[in-house]
């Protein structure tokens, strides 16, 4: 997987961690360095965590599907990409955001929310034989950015851009899953 596959897959990744980080930034009075480098790690953090999960239980299984991974994964970005599309075409504007509490119970609950759809994508990257430890640290990376940032957007700009964001996500993770079976038809 190039390194532009990668990081467009991360990004696509990120887009839910980043929408709720929107909402946490728009319920927290005045945002400080450390909420945002707090919610950062806890989405990033699992972000990477859970394809690694996903990754080492598709390891389990790649030899005896490698015949047909491609379209195993194409399915699942497109199931991915297709729920994060719903969602955000069927929330209304008025929709409540988490408080802004950071507590640890809190703050788990969203990250694991967030990151169940990394879980398959892990899946996915056992079939394609990617770097594992690399990429996943990448696109934990990515996610602390995002969610880092989506703090502040929120804090600055309310829950304007959450929607088109996981709209954004879903359109990405659909295209990636396209790419992956289209290579692998086309021999290359």
């Amino acid at each position: 997987m190039s390194i532009f596959a990668l990081f467009t897959l991360a990004v696509g990744l990120s887009m839910d961690a980043f929408a709720v980080s929107v909402c946490k930034g728009l319920a927290l009075p005045k945002v400080k360095l450390w909420h945002m480098v707090l919610v950062g790690l806890w989405f990033g953090g699992f972000q990477a965590l859970m394809p690694a999960i996903g990754y080492f239980l598709g390891a389990q299984f790649s030899s005896y599907i490698s015949n047909f991974d491609h379209w195993i994964a194409f399915i699942l970005l497109g199931i991915i990409g297709g729920s994060m599309i719903k969602e955000a075409l069927e929330k209304d504007d008025e929709e409540e955001c988490p408080d802004a509490g950071l507590g640890v119970k809190t703050m788990f609950l969203m990250a694991v929310a967030t990151s169940i759809d990394a879980l398959a994508v892990g899946v996915t990257l056992a079939f394609l034989k990617v770097d594992v430890v690399s990429s996943v640290l990448f696109i934990g990376v990515v996610t602390f950015v995002i969610s880092a940032v989506g703090v502040r957007i929120g804090n600055i700009f309310g829950t304007k851009y959450k929607s088109k964001a996981e709209l954004l996500g879903g359109i990405i993770l659909i295209i990636l899953g396209i790419k992956i079976l289209l290579e692998h038809l086309m021999g290359g």
